[in-house]
């Protein structure tokens, strides 16, 4: 006997289907301001499977291995399908086979199994979606004023310590998620939305914004922005976009999700201290 159960992030729904047994549901108490009830449109599906029902795995090809702060993703095909392992401190959390289009998978979870199926969830959500006009982005994002603010960087950067700049020092600011937010174009433009993926600050709030600035960030002994050109915008974007992007159907469709996104709203480089001054500057430049 399965329980299935749905969720919508940024108004695309998925289904996670379990053994009735299997306690990983009581875990995953971050996904329930996204819970929803079936849809016939649901963009992806995903079973938890016990061992015995996955494939042997024996002829694996590594497509890429990706290590970071402790936690790797391993990806590659298994008899011509797409293969995942998620690991954490060298060990395994959980496997996963998917279908060549992304709309259905199987994981067997292992050790720490919270982290195996928030990341299987997390990859399905970020492949199923590049051709929706639909990115997962790694940022930290802020609201302010009925808009977001994004903060972009390499791990390190200062992405959270700016969002937290402008908690402590920009009246009405609120965190919308600290490392995994959903920007997706909806019919009146760019959107940012709460996931229930936020790294390590829990921030998992069912909300969305219209896009008022995109931030690149990098340290500096001073404090200066500049707005980016659309194709200096572009190179910006694309290192914080989640996707395989070896895999033609999904880079041709983050390709065109980047490029619209470059063109319709105001992306920033911002050398900065962390400081308010900092903040201040930012805030003030990129309001619309």
């Amino acid at each position: 006997m399965t329980q299935t159960y749905y969720y919508r992030v940024a108004e695309h729904v998925f289904s996670l289907e379990v053994p009735q047994d299997c306690p990983i549901i009581d875990e995953m108490g971050q996904y329930a301001p996204f819970a929803t009830t079936k849809s016939d449109d649901s963009i992806f599906s995903l079973r938890i499977v016990p061992a015995s029902e996955f494939p042997h795995i024996d002829d694996l090809t590594v497509e890429m291995h990706q290590d970071d702060d402790g936690s790797q993703i391993l990806a590659g095909q298994v008899n011509r399908q797409p293969y995942f392992e998620f690991q954490l401190w060298g060990h395994c959390a959980a496997r996963m086979v998917t279908d060549r289009q992304y709309k259905s998978a199987i994981v067997v979870l292992e050790k720490e199994p919270l982290f195996g199926i928030n990341n299987a969830l997390m990859v399905m959500y970020a492949l199923a979606t590049s051709n929706l006009q639909t990115a997962l982005f790694h940022s930290s994002v802020v609201s302010c004023d009925g808009y977001a603010y994004m903060f972009l960087g390499k791990s390190g950067t200062g992405k959270s310590t700016h969002s937290g700049l402008w908690l402590k020092h920009i009246s009405g600011t609120e965190l919308v998620n600290d490392d995994n937010p959903v920007v997706r174009r909806m019919p009146d433009g760019f959107y940012v939305f709460g996931s229930p993926w936020s790294g390590k600050t829990p921030c998992y709030r069912n909300v969305s914004y219209p896009i008022g600035g995109i931030v690149q960030l990098s340290q500096a002994p001073y404090n200066k922005i500049r707005r980016l050109r659309p194709l200096e915008a572009y190179a910006a974007l694309v290192p914080s976009i989640s996707g395989k992007r070896w895999d033609k159907q999904v880079a041709e469709g983050l390709h065109q999700t980047e490029n619209l996104l470059a063109g319709e709203v105001a992306v920033w480089h911002l050398e900065c201290l962390p400081d308010e001054a900092a903040a201040q500057l930012c805030s003030k430049t990129t309001k619309p």
